[in-house]
């Protein structure tokens, strides 16, 4: 049995934990809490234990407090560190390297330049096996992995014949969950999204990926519109579809009007935090013109990085081979029921 404490319980802390706690092979220490808010109360009701960081002790005086985040990490064989964005690297700097404890790092951090908090950007569905027994490794953001499940399977199948990836981000202002946030009414255009440059960590550093970025006043997903240039004539979409057909983590609907559709379906099915956990290709707008096929599909923003970090905590854990990794993970996230089960509501008319 293994232990992990995962280090912050915000969108991506509390799913995580949720789903660690069905897993046989771990034992959740506890979680790292940055902020005195009511996720402390909720973080205790769930049973977990809460450290904080020992200068912040006395702002915690109203809680039930376990102990310091540093001594939690004296009994922990690995630590997934979803703490506030930029807090990772202080944190592997400060806290991780001197107590040799490998360490998972989520979207929020870089593996570029002075403050990288590793030289691997892990996405499942291309370099698993690199993932093997590193020390710190970082899980990319939930577009840079929705990217990946869209990407890898189109080179994996046309090889050569690919000549360029045009991706407009359309994105989400802020998680469900996040209603002190607000939603802000405007568009907003980011001048250097960092999307592309991060797949090009897992894709390939000369892939000819090209990546626009703006956010939208909701909080339903994100979605994505990639045009893919071919050398000749484009695949037929009935050709691009059926490549996903058997795809983790990959839905093909036809009949959803919008990411609130989907999200509105998963909250009445029950899903864990009304997660998909996966992407979903919205095959009705699928279009073969020319050289170029438009494929649109929406991302289940940060949900979709979840059973990604499950199997890359077991390839650095355990060191799993991927088909026992995904294995075990399909056995705690039943991705094929819900992936039917969300193609069944939205089939083709």
């Amino acid at each position: 049995m293994k232990k992990v404490f995962v280090n912050g319980y915000g969108s991506i802390g509390s799913r995580i934990t949720s789903f660690l706690k069905d897993d046989p092979e771990i034992t959740v220490i506890g979680v790292g809490k940055y902020s005195p808010d009511e996720k402390v109360n909720v973080a205790i009701s769930k049973g977990l234990d809460v450290y904080v960081p020992a200068n912040k002790i006395p702002s915690f005086s109203n809680y039930k407090i376990a102990g310091t985040i540093e001594s939690a990490l004296d009994s922990c064989d690995l630590v997934i560190d979803a703490a506030p964005g930029g807090y990772g690297y202080k944190n592997k700097i400060n806290l991780y390297e001197p107590k040799n404890i490998p360490a998972i790092y989520q979207g929020g951090e870089t593996v570029v330049g002075d403050e990288s908090v590793s030289d691997l950007l892990f996405n499942s569905r291309v370099n698993y096996d690199q993932a093997i027994d590193k020390q710190h490794v970082m899980q990319g953001s939930c577009n840079v992995t929705g990217m990946g499940r869209i990407l890898e399977p189109l080179r994996a199948k046309f090889g050569d014949k690919l000549i360029r990836f045009d991706v407009t981000l359309i994105r989400r202002w802020a998680d469900i969950e996040q209603t002190e946030k607000d939603v802000t009414d405007t568009i907003e255009m980011t001048e250097t999204p960092h999307h592309g440059d991060d797949v090009k960590m897992y894709f390939g550093k000369d892939a000819p990926l090209y990546v626009r970025a703006i956010k939208v006043p909701t909080r339903q997903m994100h979605l994505h519109i990639m045009d893919v240039r071919f050398k000749d004539i484009a695949p037929k979409p009935s050709e691009i579809h059926e490549l996903f057909t058997n795809e983790f983590g990959v839905a093909t609907v036809w009949t959803a009007k919008g990411t609130k559709d989907i999200r509105d379906f998963a909250q009445n099915m029950g899903f864990n935090f009304t997660d998909t956990n996966m992407i979903h290709i919205h095959a009705n707008m699928t279009a073969s013109i020319g050289d170029t096929v438009q494929i649109m599909y929406s991302d289940d923003q940060t949900g979709i990085v979840i059973p990604e970090n499950h199997m890359l905590l077991q390839a650095m854990l355990f060191g799993k081979s991927y088909e026992d990794s995904f294995s075990h993970t399909e056995s705690i996230f039943h991705m094929k029921e819900k992936k039917q089960k969300l193609q069944e509501r939205f089939t083709k008319e």
